[in-house]
């Protein structure tokens, strides 16, 4: 294969409050892309931060009586720790509120300026009479106003995708007071998308998104309304940093949240010395991969790519966008007791099996996917427990028992096992770099299939009775076989195939391995890898409303 530079993010989660199993979906599915891309010899950095402004922010710590930059450092903390938790491999974990960021977006913003894409206006803002503020997008709702879904932010519709005005929503009401705001007059500062439609436009016709998302992004371009004038500007009080040359007025948060990607950038290339921020972000060296939702499709396919294109920085070359989670068919919900916490989950279960399942689901597509309890249990415990780990435990024990903890040989009448799955490498490799993940487990579940008919038609349980060797071979050939499943799974369940290599005595295993195979080798005592899943565990998982 061709060799890459490649830097991969995931959207920034917002540091008000704790990860759930929905954020671990674009998380695992990113980090499952960084380490198969580094385990094929490409070089990766997998970049994130918190998003760490805003008025959501500001409120927060002030209910807490913190300042903001301690709430939004413990809120960092935490996060670290339950991303940490499911084996999630950040080659830096960083935050906006940064001078980096600060100053990154102070160029950008000045960049844009001088290139006439910046503009005032005296416009008319919702302003909540009884939280005396001004309403950011987030904190309006009501009816959207091109599909009339009940509900919807001020910025967006998360039904029918369309973008507009707080202003344009029908029966808004803050969700502070629940009562309908009233317009206050304030100047602000737009940026002038119109300006960079060309560029953009091309940009994402340039396979930048699969078709699906490709086609919902051009139709903004025949709407009038989607590429008005963008408002980037915030009035205080609020958490964030002041725009240049102003004393009373903020850049809005979606104009310094995505510069993080570049912020933590960065840091990790000044901090590390292992790249040059420019051979990342403007000398084209480097593809940039973006992991987000499809609630913030427009943010980084409209607003990102004119502020990278009007400051001459490079445009990501992918925007890789996934679906929402439901819980047994249905949004998550904390009335039902599906609202599941990362930190819920790591008190129960083991962390890979939500890894491996999320893997056996995730497409490239951008349909949502269900974390149904009983599907989960089923899959795991057939899958990772009944055909991989299962292997393991079963060859282990005879070696160890009977057979001096060694393998032998592979008799040439049994390497045709190793080559059939062998084989599928290049197939699996194919769906790991398209995010097909789902039929890469599929292909990955077959090959355990051969291996463990091959050993069940062998029976070296039988075998050792009669002639050690035979069984030491059987043995040989059957790890031999997981040790090439180890390989295709090592994205997915790093740390269940570290346990692996470490019972089969193996230095760490890379895609080049499969071109190997491992004879006349002493092995460790088998140990205890993962326990079965029982209908208990998830009971704990999915609690009782109150």
């Amino acid at each position: 294969m061709t060799k890459k530079q490649l830097l991969v993010t995931s959207a920034l989660p917002y540091a008000n409050g704790p990860i759930h199993l929905g954020h671990l979906v674009e998380h695992v599915q990113t980090d499952v892309f960084v380490r198969f891309q580094k385990l094929i010899g490409n070089t990766c950095y997998y970049i994130c931060a918190d998003d760490a402004h805003g008025t959501a922010i500001m409120l927060s710590a002030e209910k807490e009586k913190k300042s903001p930059e301690e709430y939004i450092s413990e809120i960092k903390e935490n996060h670290i720790n339950d991303f940490k938790g499911f084996g999630i491999d950040y080659d830096i974990y960083y935050s906006t509120h940064s001078p980096e960021n600060q100053a990154l977006s102070e160029e950008i913003y000045l960049k844009a300026k001088e290139k006439n894409c910046i503009t005032e206006k005296d416009i008319e803002q919702y302003y909540c009479e009884d939280s005396k503020l001004f309403l950011s997008d987030r904190y309006i709702k009501g009816n959207c106003p091109k599909c009339m879904t009940p509900d919807q932010y001020g910025d967006s519709c998360e039904k029918c995708y369309a973008t507009y005005s707080a202003t344009q929503l029908i029966n808004p009401k803050s969700i502070f007071s629940g009562k309908a705001p009233i317009l206050k007059k304030s100047t602000h500062y737009f940026f002038a998308l119109n300006n960079v439609s060309a560029e953009i436009k091309a940009w994402i016709e340039s396979n930048t998104v699969i078709e699906s998302v490709k086609n919902k992004c051009l139709e903004w371009f025949n709407d009038s309304d989607t590429l008005k004038d963008w408002d980037i500007s915030r009035d205080a009080p609020y958490f964030g940093f002041k725009i240049p040359g102003t004393s009373d007025k903020y850049f809005y948060v979606w104009l310094d949240a995505p510069i993080g990607y570049m912020s933590a950038t960065k840091k990790f290339c000044d901090d590390t010395k292992k790249e040059s921020f420019n051979d990342i972000w403007t000398s084209k060296k480097f593809e940039i991969h973006h992991f987000i939702g499809k609630d913030i499709l427009y943010f980084h396919t409209l607003f990102w790519p004119a502020m990278l294109s009007v400051s001459d920085y490079s445009l990501p070359k992918k925007v890789h966008v996934h679906g929402f989670l439901t819980v047994n068919g249905e949004k998550m919900s904390k009335s039902r007791g599906t609202f599941i916490l990362a930190s819920q989950y790591l008190q129960h279960l083991n962390p890979e099996f939500l890894r491996y399942y999320y893997a056996s689901k995730l497409t490239e597509s951008m349909d949502d996917i269900d974390f149904n309890t009983q599907d989960f249990l089923y899959k795991v415990n057939s899958d990772v427990l009944g055909k991989v780990i299962n292997i393991a435990s079963r060859l282990g024990s005879i070696l160890n028992k009977k057979c001096h903890n060694r393998l032998t040989k592979i008799e040439e009448t049994d390497k045709s096992l190793l080559l059939k799955i062998r084989e599928k490498s290049s197939i699996i490799a194919g769906y790991y770099d398209s995010l097909d993940y789902n039929k890469a487990m599929k292909e990955i579940m077959l090959c355990a299939d051969l291996a463990n008919q091959y050993i069940d038609s062998k029976e070296p349980w039988q075998l050792v009775k009669t002639s050690v060797n035979e069984a030491e071979q059987v043995c040989t050939t059957g790890l031999n076989a997981l040790i090439y499943i180890c390989i295709y799974l090592k994205p997915v369940l790093p740390v269940t195939v570290n346990a692996i290599e470490k019972f089969l005595n193996l230095e760490v295993l890379f895609w080049s391995d499969l071109n190997k195979t491992v004879e006349d080798h002493e092995i460790n005592l088998y140990e205890h890898i993962a326990k079965r899943l029982e209908p208990n565990d998830l009971s704990c998982l999915i609690a009782n409303p109150s």
